[in-house]
């Protein structure tokens, strides 16, 4: 008789099963076998809030083969993921197919290696209850929003509408995010910078203000006052620091921070990252060694690295960069207050297996994933890099101005990997030449520029997800489909890279904060997720936590109920007119996404594709440019009368050119951006300035 061990997943069981010898039959579950049922609420609330699980429509087959080996087998395992979500499938596998819980029947492993998946055939445990409740907690919750919500939305807004826990609270940070945004009143403000050349190079120094301190510039005539009085001046160099600074590398990835990268550098969704970084966590296929786990589990908030990985990742840096790229301790980072910490970083399993060895085996994206993970880890090993840092102050006429600037003399873990960032607004180095203190420069020129302060920026997926994990809300592996879901229900729509709350998303998050102020409020929802850690540590009873949760939503449901008018959401109104009837076409929602839809229906029945039109023309026939996405997903630009005019370009235009009418595009990097003409034979340029340069 051989033993049996039960995964989620095909993948994951090809790749355990070589590692664990003809004594072992590795079979997958295929995910969940048991949940609550679609068709109702699923829940006795009156028996203590008791689930009521059913076997997942479509699983039979799965389960009576899973039966069929349990019942040949000597010794059953369950290995499925380590975390939540996996303790409570291994829970529903031991209940169907009949197991002592309490034997040594499960085993976790936080990467699958031989070594760790042998390791934890001899720490078999029970399972464990703590883990079950917490997940049972969170499931029950979700349910009870989501099935008492969902319909008094229907009823009073629109059909088809859902509220959930945490996604109501995402949807609610875009709205207010939105709010700040069309609230905003810009100020005036203007820059005052001298332009000086010294050995060939240009460098520039800043007005600060004087020697009482600093100086506000809020208009032109302020500006020209000064200038007026420093013009054709000498500058005098009265302070000069230089200074040795190190920068250090950022730590491994969590799967917050694996999530922001990938939809920065890879603009990959969450929803895509964590799909390949599942792949990539239970195995692929590597030519000459069969199925491979090539990374530590997914789903973690733990900078923790085990110490074999970290002399492994130190052994690499000698070999391939020399001593000075090692620290000499291994660095350790810090995981932050809140964190579960159940296991480690992201991280390769084998070090050794670097991005471009087995580049053949793998598709693009599961390369580049790869890569951004390998490279972020090895770099977080390495030692930092070291700047010369120079502050000056110039003074003139009493007025002080200020240089700053850097000189990269060692890389460091740059050599390997730069972290990315979410905004442009990081000044560009200032590459200096050598200046001395008493020194007199004489500017070529003085720049003053005029500038209005900005709202903040809409939200990334990114940052969405930065905001959420900083505020408390949702756990590693919540994010990725809190913001699938928000998308889908339309709530929030994605322009470029950017998430805008619709009219829909707006409407229902004012009723909730209105009406249901605990499900919708930011510190409320923390404290839960704090709650179902409690629950996971043993110190706290699920059922309590639901119950108190639960009495103060009912209560608000039937106010609610009883006191709030219908509401009715009109759709947003477009430019694109039908060509049928004349009327103004209106976005509308359907199981694909969105489309365009006449107003006039039923008399009318006229729709079409929606899309985003730009705000340039086809340099063919003179119609408006759209956008469009392959089947990969990649954008492209057509003309609105595809495919009678057959113009494509996959870069995105700015603009038509004014003298052709080609198109421009945008160049350069920051303070070197142009828009250039496409049109080589025209040669047309503009620099892309701020307002008042």
């Amino acid at each position: 008789m051989k033993k049996l061990v039960i995964v989620e997943s095909p993948a994951k069981a090809r790749t355990i099963a070589k590692f664990l010898g003809k004594e072992f039959k590795v079979e997958a579950s295929m995910g969940h076998i048991r949940d609550l049922p679609k068709s109702d609420l699923g829940v006795d609330i009156e028996n203590n809030f008791a689930p009521k699980y059913i076997n997942i429509r479509g699983k039979a087959d799965v389960i009576n083969r899973l039966k069929k080996s349990a019942q040949e087998a000597e010794k059953v395992y369950l290995a499925t993921d380590p975390d939540r979500e996996g303790e409570a499938i291994s829970w529903h596998l031991a209940t169907i197919l009949g197991l002592d819980q309490n034997d040594n029947v499960r085993i976790t492993f936080n990467e699958i290696t031989k070594k760790a998946v042998q390791e934890s055939l001899k720490n078999a445990r029970p399972i464990d209850q703590n883990l079950v409740n917490a997940q049972q907690a969170r499931r029950v919750l979700d349910r009870l929003v989501g099935y008492k919500l969902s319909p008094f939305l229907w009823e009073k807004v629109k059909g088809g509408l859902s509220a959930g826990r945490v996604q109501s609270v995402a949807t609610r940070l875009v709205v207010e995010r939105e709010e700040e945004i069309e609230n905003f009143k810009p100020e005036e403000y203007w820059t005052l910078e001298a332009v000086f050349k010294k050995d060939n190079q240009e460098f520039k120094a800043k007005f600060y203000g004087s020697k009482k301190g600093k100086i506000e510039l809020k208009n032109q005539n302020q500006v020209d006052e000064i200038v007026n009085q420093i013009k054709d001046k000498e500058f005098k160099v009265t302070k000069l620091k230089i200074t040795e600074k190190k920068k250090n590398p950022p730590p491994p990835f969590i799967t917050s921070t694996l999530q922001q990268e990938a939809s920065r550098k890879l603009r990959f969704t969450p929803a895509k990252t964590m799909m390949i970084a599942q792949m990539l966590y239970e195995g692929v296929e590597i030519k000459g060694e069969g199925s491979v786990g090539l990374i530590t589990y997914m789903r973690t908030d733990s900078t923790r690295v085990a110490e074999e990985a970290q002399e492994a990742a130190r052994r690499i840096i000698l070999q391939r960069f020399g001593k000075e790229y090692v620290p000499e301790k291994p660095r350790v980072y810090k995981t932050k207050k809140d964190a579960q910490d159940a296991h480690e970083a992201i991280r390769p399993t084998y070090i050794e297996k670097d991005p471009e060895s087995i580049k053949d085996s793998l598709t693009p994206d599961q390369y580049r994933l790869y890569k951004l993970i390998y490279d972020r880890f090895l770099a977080s090993q390495m030692e930092s890099s070291i700047y010369d840092s120079l502050s000056a102050e110039l003074e003139v006429e009493g007025y002080v101005f200020k240089l700053t600037g850097s000189k990269l003399k060692f890389a460091g873990f740059m050599e390997v990997y730069v972290e990315g960032k979410d905004t442009d607004e990081e000044e560009e180095e200032n590459q200096l030449p050598e200046i001395f203190e008493g020194e007199m420069l004489k500017p070529i020129k003085l720049e003053k520029k005029q500038h209005f302060t900005q709202p903040p920026s809409r939200y990334t997926e990114a940052t969405l997800i930065k905001a959420l994990e900083e505020k408390g809300i949702g756990r590693p592996s919540t994010y990725a489909p809190t913001i699938q879901t928000i998308l889908e229900r339309g709530y929030v729509v994605k322009e470029d890279r950017f998430l805008k709350p619709t009219e829909l998303g707006k409407v229902v998050t004012n009723i909730l904060k209105e009406y249901f102020k605990d499900i919708i409020d930011i510190e409320f929802t923390a404290e839960l997720e704090e709650n179902l850690d409690r629950i996971e540590e043993g110190k706290a009873d699920w059922v309590e936590i639901v119950r108190k949760f639960y009495l103060p939503l009912e209560k608000e449901l039937e106010t609610a109920r009883n006191t709030m008018q219908q509401i009715k959401v009109d759709d947003e109104e477009t430019d694109v007119v039908c060509e049928n009837c004349g009327r103004k076409m209106v976005i509308k929602k359907g199981r694909y996404g969105r489309f365009l839809a006449c107003p006039g229906y039923p008399e009318c029945k006229n729709t079409k594709p929606y899309f985003d039109y730009l705000d340039v023309l086809c340099p063919k026939c003179g119609k408006k440019l759209i956008e469009k996405k392959s089947k990969k997903g990649k954008k492209y630009y057509t003309c609105e009368s595809y495919p009678e005019c057959n113009f494509i370009v996959w870069e995105r235009p700015a603009k038509n050119c004014p003298k052709c009418n080609q198109l421009m595009f945008e160049k350069g990097k920051k303070r070197s951006k142009k828009l250039v003409c496409s049109n080589e034979s025209c040669g047309y340029e503009e620099k892309i300035v701020e307002k008042g340069e």
